[in-house]
């Protein structure tokens, strides 16, 4: 394990005996979230991103540890290992040369090598390969026994090929050797299938394209992989153009001859041994090679795909609350009507009902008079309106109703559909909600989730949200974990209300499950609320380690003790208590007195429990007591008349709500129904990496509309205000700092679309049945006429 430690260690720049002691806390049984805000002595103040790379790279190396022992006896038990080689074991340091040092031992189906070897003819292999000097068809007669198999002479040679093909394809280090070579130096060559180009178009981008391997971008990789799983497009690795050059070797021929001593130095067995080199190449590896390295790429790219939707995710999460707001939730739609339902400071349903304010039925100003009547009758302050179908048209409306009842002091928001159907739909919300119908259900997400996303969007899984790219083609288990340790990560980081918070926000407080939460719930409704943290020891089934780790981000306001109501971990009320008795106050007064609290040393009240960090962490809570650290509401106003595409003008200068940011750019909902594309080369007037830099999902954002293409549904927009219209920029204009690298950030078309779910979107063209249009299509007339060509 030490060795273990250590190498995480170096990997996080840390000491060792920080990853040890997290480690045991983890092993422990503690949750990320705890270890990270209440064990910072213990782990020397490691951050919750530093704790979740530990744990995932401890995993990870506990799985190579639990796979080199497998290993180790295999081989042993074969009789065939040897200190050299138990050597090289332990120090393989992937499960990838874990596996290329095992594959000469690996238990395998019987091989034309092995067949050859049972037939005798390994002492031939061996006399060809160590002198090339004996003729081969000579040699070979003294090895043909008819009735071993081998008939004549040529049978001889390839079952002597067969044995150093299989020798030389199972040599750990040329296949490490070539394995990189092939990483650094080739391109991957797509192709559309003959045939296959009408059914395919979504994928035209493709239909010839080039480009270095390792180069390839998350969202193009992805997509090249749903091409050829739709059997439109097929790729192969290729190396220079040694494949177009008759008789060039391929240069990892030339890596297989040099590794094994084979030279052409017209001795009679060196043109036969050449031969067995090329068919090592071309029958064991090329093959093999390509699979690993594509299996690489997916890997990558679908890391690098997990990576943006999490920080997507956790962007929306943690945007800003409405607060406790009586509010309006409306779930527009033409024919069915619009669902409306009645939300009260707390998030308690008290009224629901329906309008037809659209076609055919147009009860226009009938429609007016019932929202006025509910919004003087339940005190109204938002209209929260969903972005779906429907959705301008309904705004006009609650425009409408805004200006004939200005006294109503009315703020209207439109507020993201995605995954709200999922919620109304599931086994949760007909618990929660039995009494509604299935789409007054959705109106009551829309309007919760505007008074608190992360406690509404808790209750959906998170993959339905619509804020990532690809999500259905990535390591579901994989995407699954991330997605859930963000969403842990954001509830534990705000904290929870034990009094008002759901069964499936609980479920992602550190240390509780489903079933701890359903208890907390049912417990809290048989016996009213809770008055102290405390009392959640008496929750069935929730012991003294659950409250160890889950106390600490449960809060109780108006509680018996003013602490509960704050971060710091009952285990560490005594610190609290102790301050209050040396400087003679009592614990209420301390609470929110900045100017006594700062005038403290923290060194003061150190003990041997609770070390300077925790005892700063205190005074900090003291000082502001619960604090949100979500950002101030705000809202985009989105401009009156715009309200399709064909309202769009390049020029126009809107404001917007980024809706998801990918690694070439952001998503911008502008309220037309469709997102426009800010390519990431338009997202400031300097050179930026990652578009996180500049902005993140929620942001609300300032742009100008570059083009619109309205038969294929996609705008170009840019955040920077001196661009214009159709103006050209070459590769390199100063103007624009990344017009270079478009070949590495985007390239124009299906190449750049992200998939993002999204109720009421149009499907991307490399993703049919995800939110598409301007997604990132929209960069395909932009950069053209921009002059960024990949």
């Amino acid at each position: 394990m030490d060795k273990i430690y250590q190498q995480i260690a170096n990997e996080l720049q840390v000491r060792a005996e920080q990853v040890r002691a997290t480690v045991q806390l983890l092993d422990e049984g503690s949750t990320v979230p705890f270890i990270a805000r209440y064990r910072k002595e213990v782990t020397g103040s490691l951050d919750d991103t530093q704790l979740r790379n530990l744990d995932e790279r401890l995993n990870y190396l506990r799985e190579l540890e639990d796979r080199r022992q497998a290993v180790l006896k295999s081989i042993d038990e074969q009789g065939k290992l040897t200190d050299a080689l138990a050597s090289a074991i332990a120090d393989a340091d992937s499960k990838g040369r874990l596996e290329d040092l095992y594959l000469p031992f690996k238990p395998k189906r019987r091989t034309k090598g092995q067949i050859a070897r049972e037939a005798g003819l390994e002492p031939l292999a061996d006399q060809l390969y160590g002198d090339p000097a004996l003729d081969p068809e000579q040699t070979a007669a003294g090895y043909v026994n008819a009735e071993a198999g081998v008939a004549d002479t040529k049978a001889a040679l390839d079952g002597a090929k067969y044995i150093l093909m299989e020798r030389f394809a199972e040599d750990a280090e040329l296949l490490g050797r070539l394995r990189d070579y092939l990483w650094q130096n080739a391109d991957i060559q797509v192709t559309v299938i003959q045939g296959k180009e009408q059914e395919g178009a979504k994928f035209r981008d493709y239909f010839d394209h080039r480009e270095p391997l390792r180069r390839v971008p998350s969202h193009r990789a992805l997509a090249i992989f749903r091409g050829r799983n739709e059997g439109v497009l097929t790729y192969s690795l290729v190396v220079g153009d040694a494949e177009q050059a008759p008789g060039q070797p391929h240069p990892c021929e030339a890596m297989i001859a040099r590794r094994w001593q084979v030279e052409d130095r017209s001795r009679p067995g060196d043109r036969w041994l050449q031969e067995v080199v090329r068919w090592t190449w071309r029958v064991k590896l090329a093959t093999h090679l390509e699979t690993d390295l594509m299996g690489r790429l997916r890997e990558s790219a679908e890391d690098e795909a997990i990576r943006v939707f999490a920080n997507n995710l956790q962007d929306l999460l943690l945007a800003a609350p409405a607060g406790p707001r009586a509010t309006l939730g409306l779930d527009p739609g033409l024919r069915t009507g619009v669902k409306v339902a009645i939300i009260d400071q707390t998030g308690k349903v008290v009224g629901h009902g329906g309008i037809f304010p659209h076609a055919p039925r147009n009860q226009w100003d009938e429609s007016i008079s019932q929202l006025a009547r509910w919004c003087r009758q339940y005190a109204i302050e938002i209209v929260a309106i969903g972005n779906g179908t429907a959705s301008r048209e309904t705004e006009k409306l609650v425009a409408e109703l805004m200006q004939k009842h200005p006294e109503l002091k009315l703020t209207r928001i439109l507020v993201s559909e995605a995954g709200a159907s999922i919620y109304s739909a599931s086994e949760f919300a007909s618990k929660e909600l039995p009494d509604l119908d299935v789409t007054i259900r959705g109106a009551v997400s829309i309007a919760r989730r505007l008074q608190d996303p992360l406690a509404e969007l808790v209750k959906i899984e998170p993959k339905s949200i619509g804020v990532g790219q690809y999500q259905h083609d990535v390591s579901q288990v994989q995407l699954s974990r991330s997605l859930g340790a963000v969403v842990e990560d954001c509830v534990n980081a705000v904290g929870v209300d034990l009094n008002t918070a759901s069964a499936p926000l609980l479920t992602r407080v550190s240390g509780l499950n489903p079933i701890t939460a359903e208890n907390i719930v049912s417990f809290r409704d048989q016996n009213g609320a809770f008055t102290s943290r405390r009392a959640l020891l008496k929750v069935p089934r929730l012991g003294a380690k659950t409250f160890e780790q889950a106390a600490g981000f449960l809060r109780i306001m108006s509680g018996s003790d003013p602490l509960d109501a704050s971060t710091v971990h009952p285990e560490a009320y005594g610190v609290v208590e102790e301050i209050a008795r040396r400087n003679k106050r009592d614990i209420a007064s301390l609470i929110g007195d900045r100017d006594f609290l700062r005038s403290l040393r923290a060194e003061d009240y150190v003990t041997d429990k609770f070390g300077l960090p925790t005892v700063r962490d205190i005074l900090a809570e003291l000082e502001k007591p619960g604090r949100d650290p979500r950002p101030e509401f705000r809202f985009a106003s989105f401009q009156e008349g715009v309200e399709s595409l064909a309202d769009l003008k390049p020029g126009m200068v809107l404001e917007g709500s980024v809706t998801n940011v990918t690694n070439f750019g952001a998503f911008v909902d502008i309220g037309v129904h469709q997102d426009g594309l800010v390519h990431i080369s338009a997202l400031a007037n300097r050179f930026v990496k990652d578009p996180r830099e500049v902005v993140k999902t929620g942001d609300i954002v300032k742009v100008k509309v570059l083009e619109v293409d309205e038969k294929r549904r996609r705008v170009a927009l840019t955040m920077r205000m001196e661009d214009q219209p159709g103006e050209a920029s070459r590769p390199g204009d100063t103007s624009s700092p990344n017009a270079g690298r478009s070949a590495r950030n985007a390239s124009p078309g299906a190449k750049d679309r992200p998939q993002q779910a999204s109720r009421g979107r149009e499907s991307t063209a490399a993703g049919a049945g995800q939110q598409g249009g301007a997604m990132a299509g929209a960069l395909a007339e932009a950069m053209r006429k921009a002059g960024r060509r990949t």
